[in-house]
């Protein structure tokens, strides 16, 4: 059956259906987890402990890019590094039903990590050095890539061609674009050329579950091709002085397991400034999906657009400002 074009068909029913239709015998019984960009709900079975069941949005990903999140998540459980790997049955983890396509993971629970203590810091550097160390290892065929063209300019593009923005802010919004780009383009000069590897790709706080046994990592679903020091800067909150410490602390585990190319933090603050871009263009693309509404009401409202442009001219000031110190 062809790929549906939306979420409009995702019943309650076709969930069920999906499961039971992989040999699972479901109790009926489900609940949608945070997700916005994907579906994802918790569904009890019958007779063993409830799954994870991850609906992909129509027409994002290829197949193949699919296959290559799922395929590095197994490289990484492999190699004993705490990841949710999808199941397999009958040597698929990728399966279609209505026009869906969709992944089941075991339920694993876990706890956000407050990450104020330097040994947690410490901890999170090590395995994501180890994700690293396995990222190395070959490349993605499939997978995006972290460039300023596609996160900076075509997101910025988008806004503005789909008529986003604001026009009182249209000027400035633009000129702003302008400049952001090109600081943009002198910080990965000033950084000269950086190795890269797969990454997970959206390393935050979000995504990383504390157990009794440490932290494990989730969700996948943006892995990509990018420096090292994406998975480690969404790790970083305060001022200066507070990041510095925190990056010293992720790097002290970071390094027990690969080397890390001090270069790369000239990156940081237009890392951040092309997924603050990003960011608002992703929200923009997905504004006709009913769930964005409802989760993210202040977005797209006079007030959104001008503390957006607000906060990318204090971006750009940022990129100005030396590197942090370790």
């Amino acid at each position: 059956m062809s790929e549906t074009t939306d979420y409009t068909g995702l019943s309650p029913d076709i969930v069920l259906q999906a499961i039971d239709t992989v040999g699972f015998a479901t109790s009926g019984r489900m609940l949608a987890l945070n997700s916005y960009e994907n579906r994802v709900y918790r569904v009890e079975l019958e007779a063993a402990a409830p799954v994870v069941v991850k609906f992909y949005r129509p027409g994002r990903w290829s197949d193949a890019a699919i296959c290559e999140e799922h395929a590095i998540t197994e490289e990484l459980v492999a190699a004993d590094i705490p990841v949710v790997a999808p199941l397999r049955i009958a040597g698929n983890s990728l399966f279609s039903h209505a026009g869906y396509r969709y992944a089941l993971y075991p339920l694993q629970g876990g706890r956000w990590p407050e990450l104020n203590q330097a040994e947690d810091l410490v901890w999170c550097g090590r395995f994501i050095a180890r994700i690293h160390m396995v990222g190395k290892k070959q490349q993605f065929a499939h997978r995006n890539e972290i460039s300023i063209a596609r996160m900076g300019q075509e997101s910025s593009q988008y806004l503005l061609q789909q008529n986003f923005i604001p026009e009182h802010l249209l000027q400035s919004y633009e000129s702003l674009c302008t400049d952001l780009i090109k600081q943009i383009e002198q910080c990965f000069h000033a950084a000269g050329k950086v190795k890269t590897l797969r990454i997970h790709g959206d390393c935050h706080r979000g995504n990383i579950l504390w157990t009794d046994s440490g932290p494990h990592f989730v969700d996948l679903d943006d892995c990509c091709t990018g420096p090292a020091i994406q998975d480690l800067w969404m790790l970083l909150a305060g001022d200066r002085q507070e990041m510095s410490e925190q990056m010293c602390d992720l790097l002290e585990g970071y390094s027990e397991f690969s080397d890390f190319d001090t270069r790369e933090l000239h990156l940081i603050e237009a890392l951040r400034s092309l997924r603050m871009m990003y960011y608002a263009a992703w929200l923009a693309r997905r504004w006709d999906d009913s769930a964005f509404p409802q989760a993210f009401p202040w977005f797209n409202t006079t007030r959104y657009w001008e503390d957006h442009v607000l906060e990318l001219r204090e971006q750009l000031a940022r990129m100005r400002e030396p590197v942090l110190v370790i």
